[in-house]
């Protein structure tokens, strides 16, 4: 996947309107929910910008008294004050940086955990929209920080850095345009404002070139995207047992190798170049610094010999220009990554804030003892989001829940859709799904869950102990789980467990866990649809047929049409 931050006019050098609304949305959607974070963050970024200061103004100011010859007891007072000061901020800062360092590192998994929340509760179809998942690619593609982490560090340095930048100038102001002045006349004033000019014309010029390469560097990353993504698949397909057997069986180990090797060859030519434009920007940036430093310099120097500027007004003045550049400088080059950082914050958003395009009905399902429902489908056109292709044309059927049934059809001839739409995971295009004569889609959407049981082709058991993954829960009823496990036909197999119950499906979690065989975990997922106790049992796959004579309640089964044995019922 490849992103590319497009430059075509000089304007594309800075951030724009849209760029720092996309970080004010961000901001405040985090200050509504962390904000402890953000309080913590204006904290730090205050104390790093003044910290600094403390100690340069009060060194100067201690020279100066020494050099009017104060008395040492004054001197004394005026040093402690100045220590206890520089102490309590740096404590201050110390446990406010301390704070931020662990909201970053958490920041992964909260980001996460809220993106996975997200996918839990979002409407089934987000899920196969090409698109949406691309946003949540985007906004997962920050790795180390993830996008909160990176947004607190570089809102941290950015503005802790204007900070500076405004302390620096309000510290150095008398210099340029106070008391101290060459000459106290009107050339003492041009001399002044010339020298304010060239340095705010090489801060401009640094800022606008560490833009420039920044942007240069990161167009080059946007475009590994793909190569980051080819080797996180790589990552996956040796971490996961499954691929194993296949790499180990195939002897796939040698095309593979050769992959990698050339995925991470063009990862460092990319790395090179991309490292390139940050160096001409970083060596670009310190001359300028260094040019603005040296005029200033000459500045103070002038006015040192001329016995204008006390001797602790010339430490506190070369002090502050060395910190007004390097804040400059640090500005500068943040602000582009800002603007890259800005596309991911609205990535994230975008997906956090998707909104249900299904609607939720209000009616309660109607409770039946017999557990049957006529379920009809009427004219039922279907079509996948982002397709012109209908996966289902004009469906007219209609059946008793209670009853036991089969649909039988080629690969690919839609009976997975078939129960998608029955069980609404999506909305059908044209047409609609009556149960009981009234629209599905006019039934609260949880209580409509709860009439089906469906064990999928792609059925996923959990690394949980045995009973609390049937049960889906963490306090499964023991009787109704063995019942249910004997029903799918794991009798025996319960049976030779020593922990029972309490045995955990794999090793993920527990180290005593039972790595049970694909046989066995699909009969697990029948279980589980047993122990729901729904009034339609749906098993979407041939190979579940075996399980039916052990069903006492009513199923559907949906076989591929690939041997000529049709005998479902």
């Amino acid at each position: 996947m490849m992103i590319l931050i497009k430059r075509k006019t000089i304007k594309g050098f800075f951030m724009n309107r849209s760029n720092w609304n996309d970080i004010w949305v961000y901001f405040k959607d985090l200050a509504k929910r962390e904000k402890g974070t953000v309080i913590n963050l204006l904290g730090l970024i205050i104390t790093e910008a003044i910290l600094p200061y403390i100690s340069i103004v009060g060194m100067g100011f201690l020279l100066n008294k020494i050099y009017q010859g104060a008395d040492m007891g004054t001197l004394f007072q005026y040093a402690l004050a100045i220590l206890l000061t520089t102490l309590l901020f740096t404590v201050l800062h110390a446990r406010l940086t301390e704070n931020s360092r662990r909201a970053r590192d958490n920041s992964v998994d909260l980001e996460s955990g809220e993106m996975n929340r997200k996918s839990l509760s979002m409407d089934y179809e987000y899920l196969e929209d090409p698109h949406v998942q691309e946003l949540r690619s985007w906004a997962l593609s920050r790795s180390n920080f993830g996008i909160r982490g990176w947004f607190l560090f570089f809102a941290q340095s950015t503005l802790a850095n204007l900070l500076s930048v405004f302390t620096a100038l309000v510290v150095l102001f008398p210099m340029f345009f106070g008391e101290e002045k060459i000459g106290n006349g009107k050339g003492s004033f041009f001399i002044s404002l010339g020298l304010c000019a060239a340095i705010l014309f090489m801060v401009w010029g640094n800022y606008k070139a560490s833009i420039y390469f920044v942007e240069k560097a990161g167009n080059v990353y946007g475009q590994m995207e793909g190569l980051f993504n080819k080797r996180r698949y790589f990552m996956n397909m040796f971490s996961g047992v499954e691929s194993q057997k296949d790499l180990r069986m195939n002897r796939q180990q040698d095309i593979i190798d050769h992959e990698i090797h050339h995925t991470y060859g063009k990862l460092q030519k990319q790395q090179l170049k991309g490292n390139h434009f940050y160096i001409n920007g970083l060596l670009t940036g310190v001359a300028l610094s260094d040019i603005s430093c040296f005029l200033v310099y000459v500045f103070i120097v002038i006015h040192a010999y001329m016995g204008l500027i006390p001797i602790g007004n010339v430490v506190v003045y070369a002090a502050s220009i060395v910190q007004l550049t390097n804040a400059v400088t640090e500005f500068a080059e943040t602000i582009g990554r800002i603007k890259e950082l800005s596309t991911f914050t609205k990535n994230y958003m975008e997906f956090i804030h998707l909104g249900n395009r299904k609607y939720n009905g209000t009616l309660p399902v109607e409770k039946r003892q017999d557990n049957r429902f006529h379920v009809s489908f009427e004219h039922v056109s279907f079509r996948y989001p982002g397709t012109d292709r209908d996966v289902i044309k004009d469906l007219d059927i209609s059946f008793e829940i209670g009853e036991k049934m089969a649909i039988v059809g080629k690969n690919g001839s839609g009976k997975t859709t078939f129960i998608k739409l029955l069980c609404r995971l999506y909305d059908v295009t044209e047409g609609c799904i009556k149960i009981n004569g009234i629209d599905i889609r006019k039934y609260n959407y949880e209580e409509y869950c709860r009439l089906f049981s469906v064990v999928f082709q792609d059925f996923c058991m959990f690394a949980f102990p045995l009973g609390e993954d049937i049960a889906s829960s963490g306090s499964p009823e023991e009787g109704r789980v063995v019942d249910a496990l004997e029903k799918a036909g794991l009798k025996e197999r319960l049976g030779a467990l020593e922990q029972g119950l309490a045995t955990y499906v794999g090793k993920d979690f527990h180290e005593s866990g039972i790595s049970f065989s694909g046989g066995e975990k699909q009969k697990m997922a029948i279980a589980r649809a047993i122990y729901k106790d729904a009034p339609f049992i749906i098993m979407d796959d041939r190979r579940l047929r075996n399980a039916r004579t052990r069903i006492n309640t009513g199923f559907s089964l949906l076989q591929n049409k690939t041997t000529p044995h049709r005998s479902v019922v």
